[in-house]
Parts: C-alpha cells; sequence; structure tokens
C-alpha cells in the first residue's frame, strides 16, 4: 500500500512540477533562496534569524496538525523548490519521508532539534516525545541550529543571522522568565496538568507541574485510548482533583467531553501547541507560549 501511495505521489507531484515549471531548479528566477519550514511556529522561529534577508515559509498551513496531516502533491513540489528544509526532528514529521523520496529536489535539510536529547521519561513505549518548543530554553538550540543551516545555504549573510539569533534567543530568555513569573501564581497543589495528549512534558519539567495524565496516553493526537485507559484517567483525576483538561484547538474533544461529565472538570479546549494562527492569539511563537500560559494560569490559579 505505501509503495501504491509513494508512486500516486510521484506521478502527482511530477504533473505539479510541470505545471508550475519549476521542477529543474531550487532558486527562483531571481536567485532568491527558499527556505521552507514543516510547521508554522518553526517557520516563525527561523524567520526571525533570517530578518529581512530571506522569507520563510511553512509546509503546513496555520492549524495544522502535524500528527494527522495528510500531505498533498504540492508539498512534494514545495520541497523541491526549497534550498534549506528546516524539519523538528525527533519524528514529529512522520508524513515527510515519502515527500523526501520524492521530491527529487536538493534541498539542504537540518533537524532544529539536533543536539537535544529527550528527557529520561520521554521515551516509552509509545516513541520519543518530540515537543520539545514548548521549552523555550531548548528552543535557544533550535535558534543555533536554524542559523548554521542558514550560513551553510547562504554564507554571506553570516553577520546577519548570528546578530539576529542572538537578539532573538535573549527575546527567548525574556520569555522563559515571563513564564516563571506566571506560573509562580499557581498554588503548588494546583500545578496539575491533565492534557488531550503526551504534549507537555518539556514544559512541565521546566515550570514545575505534574503531568496527571492525558486522555490519549501517546505523543502523538492521531492515536487512541482504551476503555481501560479512560477508566484509569478518570479515577486519577477525581483522586487528586485535578482543575481541568488542556486540549489544543485541532484536538477532538469527544473524550474529554466524556471525561468532564464524569468528572466535573473544566475543559480549556483554545491552546495552540502544535501551530500558530494566522493573527491573534497565537501569530508568533512567543505569542503562542504566552497565550498558553496564559490559558492555563486562568484555570488553574
Amino acid at each position: 500500500m505505501k509503495k501504491i501511495i509513494n508512486s500516486i505521489i510521484v506521478i502527482l507531484t511530477l504533473s505539479a512540477l510541470f505545471l508550475t515549471g519549476c521542477g529543474s531548479a531550487s532558486q527562483s528566477s531571481d536567485n532568491t533562496l527558499r527556505v521552507l519550514a514543516s510547521t508554522s511556529f518553526l517557520a516563525d522561529i527561523a524567520q526571525n534569524v533570517a530578518g529581512d534577508r530571506l522569507e520563510v515559509t511553512s509546509l503546513l498551513p496555520f492549524g495544522a496538525d502535524p500528527h494527522s496531516y495528510q500531505a498533498a502533491p504540492v508539498d512534494v513540489a514545495k520541497i523541491a523548490e526549497s534550498n534549506l528544509l528546516i524539519l523538528n526532528g525527533l519524528e514529529y514529521e512522520q508524513f515527510i519521508e515519502p515527500l523526501l523520496e520524492n521530491s527529487g529536489g536538493e534541498a539542504l535539510v537540518i533537524e532544529a532539534s539536533a543536539g537535544l536529547s529527550p528527557g529520561e521519561d520521554a521515551g516509552s513505549e509509545h516513541g520519543v516525545d518530540p515537543h520539545m518548543w514548548l521549552d523555550p530554553n531548548l528552543v535557544i538550540t533550535y535558534v543555533e541550529n536554524i542559523r548554521d543551516g542558514l550560513i551553510k545555504v547562504d554564507p554571506d549573510g553570516v553577520d546577519i543571522y548570528t546578530e539576529n539569533s542572538e537578539s532573538y534567543i535573549v527575546q527567548l530568555k525574556e520569555l522563559d522568565e515571563w513564564i516563571v513569573g506566571q506560573v509562580n501564581i499557581i498554588p503548588i497543589e494546583r500545578r496539575l496538568l491533565v492534557t488531550n495528549h503526551e504534549a507537555l512534558g518539556y514544559f512541565a519539567e521546566r515550570y514545575g507541574f505534574e503531568i496527571a495524565g492525558s486522555v490519549i496516553p501517546s505523543f502523538s493526537s492521531n492515536a487512541a485510548s482504551s476503555a481501560q485507559e479512560m477508566a484509569r484517567l478518570i479515577d486519577e483525576i477525581k483522586n487528586i482533583n485535578a482543575p481541568a483538561i488542556f486540549l489544543d484547538t485541532a484536538d477532538n474533544d469527544t473524550l474529554a467531553k466524556q471525561i468532564a461529565d464524569e468528572t466535573g472538570v473544566m475543559i480549556v479546549d483554545d491552546l495552540h501547541l502544535e501551530s500558530l494562527t494566522q493573527g491573534p492569539p497565537a501569530a508568533t511563537y512567543i505569542d503562542m507560549m504566552k497565550h498558553n500560559v496564559s490559558r492555563i494560569v486562568e484555570a488553574l490559579k
């Protein structure tokens, strides 16, 4: 089945490349370098490093969940046209492999999380937790890797990329300080996170939360939960008096509502964990983090 799907992608991609007239070159007619990031939050982080020198675009549209994203032939064309492709890594972009195989492009591919090691409890039978960007301190490594990737494809911009990365790292450190101040408002005994899937592990570790459970016991929102797992989570929520269940806007809330009916907990369903928004409240990575923290604090304080 996978071979059939890949063959279909190849055929459709060749058609797309032919129609757009861009199958043989990875730069535009004005020799502008093309930088492509897998997701909108990575594109924003990279844009802060690139500054005005280059434009960074996102492969996935606003609001898309990378865990369940269905690739389209145009995605292969975008990769084929790019000079630099920025991925999160840690098996986050599981949809990307057939696209890379069929793009035929010569893009430099970097993983923003390269050099970071998952925490001791971040690997399980569910795989490895890729959600490192939800700790701004880890995003500093993302910035450094992106900076180095940009310098490789555009050595003349080394001073700009270096200066921009240093400036953005300062903003990330300021964001971390802001989050610490906000979390301090929450009583320690109420710093409990119940999530739709296991996305907030690095965030919880950095800011002193306890992960009380997940509706879907997986690092992917595309997984499923058994009746036994649901029953255990309901019992745990009752035992520890967890105040809320936190969901991304793209999450299916059916199971969370069932749990809320059983336990009486609040559902906060407007977090943005996997994607930015086109405009407020999560137009940039920093805005996304501030919005999420504000909603968590409001529910738990």
